[in-house]
């Protein structure tokens, strides 16, 4: 079935070829950037694609364009108003930052685009993304909190959804056992969030999979990665939306939608140059496998587009 998804930052790059590659396998998209009328290779893509892109500006760090993009969407969503997927892909890089030569308005501006912007746009469409499937009567409770829920699994058994992570689960839906890593990275994710797991598997009402919100993050954001100093503006406000792409996924969990922080690598983009080894399309085909695949227990993880599991 046909996903709606909104992509920010898609008029170059990996947001480019995020859009060309969900057009192509027949989803509706709506692509962002701050100058639509420049983006010629985006446009070009709607006339590939008749009707089924639609092209809105939208300047992440600004109030005021978050607004303008939340009126505007209800006009091009799909028949349902409904968002399967957002893609918060838009980002910025500071280049030449050396210590002793820090600049204030380079850390905040880094911290809007890369941070601030991506967790606040994605607090304005949360209304607008379709909740995950339940089990028959389910509603919205919490796990952990006491609140109402559906009893997703009555007897204990262990689920490996992918071969880095297996959940016993117990009745009500808590669980005995979290996460292991079989990379054995040094600082990988040793615990899940305290989500309730809810279950995403296709149904006749809505499109396959989970609903997700796809932060696109840097391994320079990982705190236990760091090994000299670079890009200081770049790496702080990559950890920061980490730490977002957490609280987005413990603020969600009820609702069934899946949390990622994904790191594409090093590609072949304006900001990543020509010596980078990954091509665009791949590492997004790579991301899509991905988030086709996830599930709620891997909500608030923070993987490369391979799938394994990084250091915090």
């Amino acid at each position: 079935m046909r996903r709606t998804v909104l992509v920010t930052g898609a008029n170059r790059g990996i947001g480019l070829a995020f859009a060309g590659q969900l057009l192509a396998r027949g989803d509706h998209v709506i692509a962002t950037c701050r100058h639509p009328g420049k983006a010629a290779a985006l446009n070009a893509l709607g006339g590939e694609h008749p009707g089924r892109l639609h092209v809105l500006p939208l300047d992440v760090a600004s109030e005021k364009s978050r607004a303008e993009l939340i009126r505007e969407l209800p006009l091009v969503l799909g028949e349902d108003g409904r968002l399967d997927l957002l893609i918060n892909n838009a980002g910025v890089l500071h280049s030449g930052e050396r210590f002793g030569q820090l600049r204030q308005e380079t850390l905040e501006d880094s911290l809007r685009i890369n941070a601030i912007g991506p967790l606040l746009l994605a607090q304005a469409v949360a209304p607008l993304l379709r909740d995950g499937n339940r089990a028959a009567g389910g509603n919205e409770g919490v796990a952990g909190t006491g609140a109402t829920g559906a009893v997703i699994n009555q007897a204990n058994h262990v689920e490996c959804k992918r071969d880095s992570v297996c959940v016993d689960r117990l009745p009500g839906g808590a669980r005995a056992a979290d996460i292991t890593s079989s990379g054995g990275a040094r600082g990988a994710i040793k615990s899940l969030p305290d989500t309730r797991l809810v279950d995403c598997a296709p149904s006749a009402a809505a499109a396959s999979g989970c609903p997700v919100i796809a932060n696109l993050s840097s391994q320079l954001g990982s705190i236990a990665g760091v090994t000299r100093f670079g890009a200081p503006s770049y790496a702080i406000s990559k950890a920061a939306q980490n730490m977002a792409s957490a609280q987005l996924a413990q603020a969600l969990a009820a609702r069934g939608i899946v949390v990622l922080s994904l790191h594409p690598g090093w590609v072949q983009t304006d900001m990543g140059g020509e010596k980078a080894p990954d091509a665009p399309a791949d590492v997004v085909a790579g991301m899509l496998r991905l988030i086709d695949a996830a599930t709620p227990a891997q909500s608030g993880g923070f993987f490369d587009w391979r799938g394994e599991a990084l250091p915090w």
